[in-house]
């Protein structure tokens, strides 16, 4: 059971360490069209596409990425108590 809590736990970390990376991709020129870019873009737009359609940006600020990264650690943070209940 410990061992799927640290899966849980990894798999939100490394998730949210691919959205903030996607987030910075935004401030260099180019960085999209990477190699690396191309591979952030991928694994980010399952989640990010979704909640672009809620229009979360205010003031000439887009707070997609934010309400992605809250919305993988709540997430995250029920599947561990359900883990736990078992």
């Amino acid at each position: 059971m410990i061992f799927l809590i640290r899966l849980i736990q990894n798999a939100v970390s490394i998730y949210s360490i691919i959205l903030v990376a996607f987030a910075l991709l935004s401030w260099f020129p180019n960085a999209y069209e990477s190699q690396l870019g191309r591979l952030v873009i991928r694994l980010a737009r399952p989640v990010i596409e979704p909640l672009r359609k809620l229009n979360l940006q205010f003031a000439g600020l887009d707070f997609t990425v934010w309400a992605a990264l809250i919305l993988i650690q709540f997430v995250g943070n029920i599947l561990t108590r359900l883990v736990l209940l078992l």
